[in-house]
């Protein structure tokens, strides 16, 4: 908790305090963990979607359907903060997977937002994966 508020008040300083993201090891926790429903292209046609009430959405563009990436959204759908019913049930939630060491990420309104580890690799895979 102190590592979580001491992150937080070096981010509100306007220092960069967040820990390096790693694209890499967002990509193998997304083929792990969200490809089954997104897609291995997270074009959202992965072999569950058939199955959904909801068809998963593309990952690929949601800086343009959204004007920019939607860092809290994308942040608080997969930890759970934020559920999204897909097929009756809420999205599963993904948050117990992705504990790891706390970190800040920089929302385009600099306003800090406070995840794990894994789920910023993962968001930094995502934001790579933009078309």
């Amino acid at each position: 908790m102190k590592k979580s508020f001491a992150i937080l008040l070096a981010m509100l300083a306007g220092q960069n305090a967040a820990i390096a993201q790693d694209i890499e090891a967002g990509a193998s926790l997304y083929e792990m963990h969200c490809s089954v429903c997104h897609g291995l292209e997270a074009r959202g046609n992965g072999p569950l979607a058939p199955a959904l009430l909801l068809q998963p959405p593309s990952l690929r563009d949601l800086v343009k359907r959204h004007d920019g990436f939607p860092m809290e959204r994308v942040v608080t759908r997969i930890d759970g903060r934020d559920p999204l019913v897909s097929h009756g049930s809420p999205m599963p939630i993904y948050g117990p997977f992705f504990e790891g060491d706390d970190t800040a990420l920089k929302m385009d309104s600099g306003q800090p937002i406070l995840t794990s580890r894994p789920i910023a690799d993962l968001i930094a895979y995502l934001k790579d994966i933009q078309e």
